[in-house]
């Protein structure tokens, strides 16, 4: 039997291989997704859906993530997947910090946020913030989805409003362009855009064993109805040492070390806050970093015990019941944020590799398409 033959073949239904695929379909090709799995299951969904502009890195990671918003909410509205809550409130206690707030808001990713006094977020939101926050960052261009729901919904969408193929519970063993080897046959493809996720090693293993790729694994909660709404997304002082939007600025400098003075355990463990809020208004918390080429597979309290102390901190107030508990794994890389490489004219492999990829993978998608068609691929 001949192999079918597409434009494009997409390897992993993850975020990148579906915004691979979509840039695709928008340009009017033929496009096969081939995925290993029967529906999502890794880091694409084991996230907070979070799409996160305010704080990324400056330059070309804060351009990817806001056309990458803007991308999620064109997707959002036609294939019917709720935006559950926009903005952010960077919380923060610490003079030091209050200073990187100010020094982020003199700069051009400021675009869409204020400063609120915590008189003025209490008017907002009454049972928050803290009594010690000394200020607020107010972001309006951040949006929340939910992620266990979104991405099989854009899985959906691609299928019936762009014609995408799916060929799931299909393994890829070889790549020889043009032709994509599956454990169900061989698919024909003239562009073939590998997004393995954090699979290192199942296609172009000796290509990637050049770059210091490792897997960073993360621990998160879903915590009871707190029996209010949050006004948006909430962040603390500690992402303020994560997110290099802020931690690469001049006015950062003497916060790591008051952070280091006072919450070494969460530096140690990697922990920062973020809180968002599902439709049936329980919370999602977390997370935690932890690096490792293959990362144990268990849930820490001692580290659950950090993320919901500076919960505590932040908020001020008591977290509700922990009703759901769960790791993720993604690609992480200490030398860039996002990994494209070509192995060969035809091929392009992409990894987000800094934790972004609901973030920034519109864009990315976008990026490797152009690459492949238009910036000297074969014809």
């Amino acid at each position: 039997m001949p192999a079918e033959h597409f434009d494009l073949a997409v390897v992993g239904a993850g975020i990148v291989g579906l915004a691979t695929a979509l840039a695709g379909a928008r340009r009017g090709l033929s496009v096969i997704v081939i995925d290993r799995d029967a529906q999502a299951n890794g880091a694409s969904v084991r996230n907070f859906g979070f799409i996160t502009v305010t704080g990324q890195e400056r330059g070309a990671m804060w351009r990817r993530a806001r056309r990458s918003s803007e991308v999620w909410r064109e997707v959002a509205d036609a294939a019917d997947i709720p935006i559950v809550h926009s903005g952010l409130w960077m919380m923060v206690r610490r003079p030091e910090s209050l200073a990187v707030l100010e020094a982020f808001m003199a700069t051009e990713m400021a675009e869409g946020c204020r400063m609120l006094t915590p008189a003025q977020a209490r008017s907002r939101c009454p049972q928050l913030p803290a009594p010690d926050t000394l200020g607020v960052l107010e972001s309006s261009i951040d949006l929340r989805v939910e992620s266990r729901e979104a991405i099989p919904r854009l899985a959906a969408w691609l299928a019936e409003a762009h014609g995408v193929a799916f060929r799931r519970e299909t393994a890829v063993r070889a790549i020889e362009p043009p032709l994509v080897h599956t454990s169900r046959g061989a698919v024909r493809a003239e562009r073939i855009a590998v997004c393995p996720g954090d699979d290192f090693n199942s296609l172009y293993a000796d290509r990637l064993r050049a770059y210091p790729l490792t897997r960073c694994k993360l621990q998160m909660l879903r915590l009871a109805d707190p029996g209010f709404r949050l006004p948006a997304a909430l962040m603390s002082d500690l992402g303020l040492s994560r997110y290099r939007g802020y931690c690469e600025l001049e006015a950062a400098a003497p916060l790591r070390p008051r952070l280091a003075a006072g919450q070494a355990e969460h530096l140690q463990h990697g922990v920062h806050l973020i809180v968002v809020q599902s439709a049936d208004g329980t919370l999602v918390v977390g997370d935690s970093h932890h690096y490792a080429a293959t990362p144990d597979p268990f849930s820490h309290e001692a580290v659950d015990a950090l993320i919901l102390e500076e919960f505590t901190a932040a908020l001020g107030i008591k977290p509700p019941p922990a009703i759901e508990r769960w790791i993720g794994t993604y690609a992480s890389a200490a030398d860039r944020p996002v990994l494209i490489d070509a192995p060969e004219p035809s091929v392009r492999v992409a990894i987000v590799t800094c934790g972004a990829g609901a973030s920034t993978g519109f864009a990315i998608g976008e990026e490797v398409i152009a690459s492949l068609f238009e910036n000297g691929a074969p014809a």
